[in-house]
């Protein structure tokens, strides 16, 4: 496999020394592992290709995605290092560190090891590390917002990310409304399920996030939730164990890490990130829980945490019925008639 000029470029490769071949998996682009070596020291990065709009959209926002996560917990996550597109065929790339991964994966608050340089920390630890450090301020702004600074892909779904001080108003206007139109489009029209999504909006968001009902779990005053980096589409098939290149220049091998990747991110309420990995399961352990929660306390009102994590759960729901079909319907069906029946009004029933 020949590697694109651009990609050579972007990463200051010699062609003749970059040796290229098919590696991994993935449902929206094509994937490769590429080596090179200098001084005799081997060096992978892993590569996505894709053609299309969609695409290019996608590869900056795992771009910026990736480098947010890492920028905080730098072990947690791969570093992206380029994008953008290819010069000698159309499409466009992205390309990261390469994670070395394990068919075993680990979800315990148990530390990966493997080398003297390893973190020495648990999933749970980044994690929640990662969930209690406020967002950057955007440009022209001098307090976090909600958003995010680029376009997102969830799956195949391109996000808005507009920035948005209120954080029930982002996930009203910037989650749940647009996913119930992209379903219609895709599925047709569905006045039912139009009807849930627009009370639980209208009821439901504000009873449980509104700004000055929600309150960290820190032991804050109130005033809403501070906004921090969330991995966004966090199920367990976006988790692993990996070994990370060595930073040895004798080619010792390199730290085994708890890591995460193909991250949708987003400066979130931390709890966003809940819904998802509830979804789809592979983080039940109540001692990952403990852990996580020792650090990064459930939000008040405490009660309403389940209630909470139910209506992030949603989005994801509804995300999958938008790219997937029916399948998911009823169980987003579910969802909002429980909340609806527990907060229409407005209020706790």
């Amino acid at each position: 496999m020949k590697l694109d000029s651009a990609i050579t470029e972007a990463l200051s490769l010699n062609p003749a020394n970059c040796h290229v071949q098919s590696h991994g998996g993935s449902g929206f682009s094509t994937t490769a592992k590429i080596t090179t070596s200098t001084n005799g020291k081997s060096k992978h990065f892993f590569l996505k290709t894709g053609r299309g709009k969609d695409a290019q959209v996608m590869f900056a926002g795992e771009h910026t995605s990736l480098n947010a996560i890492h920028d905080i917990v730098p072990t947690l996550c791969p570093a992206s290092l380029a994008h953008g597109s290819l010069s000698d065929s159309p499409g466009s790339f992205l390309v990261t560190d390469f994670l070395d991964l394990s068919p075993t994966r680990s979800t315990s608050s148990t530390k990966a090891s493997g080398s003297d340089s390893s973190s020495g920390l648990s999933l749970a630890t980044k994690l929640a590390t990662l969930h209690t450090t406020p967002a950057p301020p955007p440009p022209n702004c001098t307090t976090p917002q909600f958003g995010f600074p680029v376009h997102t892909a969830c799956g195949s779904t391109i996000q808005s990310n507009t920035y948005t001080a209120s954080w029930p108003t982002f996930f009203a206007q910037h989650r749940l409304l647009p996913i119930l139109s992209l379903g219609e489009q895709r599925n047709g029209p569905d006045p039912t399920l139009r009807s849930l999504v627009e009370r639980t909006v209208a009821s439901v968001v504000p009873a449980l996030l509104a700004d000055a009902h929600l309150k960290s779990g820190n032991g804050g005053s109130g005033g809403g939730v501070t906004p921090v980096v969330v991995h966004g589409d966090l199920w367990s098939g976006n988790h692993g164990v990996a070994r990370l290149d060595s930073p040895d220049p004798n080619n010792a091998p390199g730290p085994i890490e708890d890591v995460i990747f193909d991250p949708s991110a987003c400066y979130a309420h931390s709890e966003y990130e809940l819904g998802i990995m509830r979804l789809f399961g592979g983080f039940e352990s109540r001692t990952f829980w403990d852990e996580y929660h020792a650090i990064c306390p459930k939000a008040e009102p405490v009660e309403e945490f389940e209630d909470r994590v139910a209506l992030y759960e949603l989005y994801h729901r509804l995300n999958h019925y938008a790219i997937f079909g029916r399948g998911y319907r009823d169980g987003a069906v579910r969802v909002m008639e429980g909340l609806l029946g527990r907060y229409m009004g407005g209020g706790a029933r």
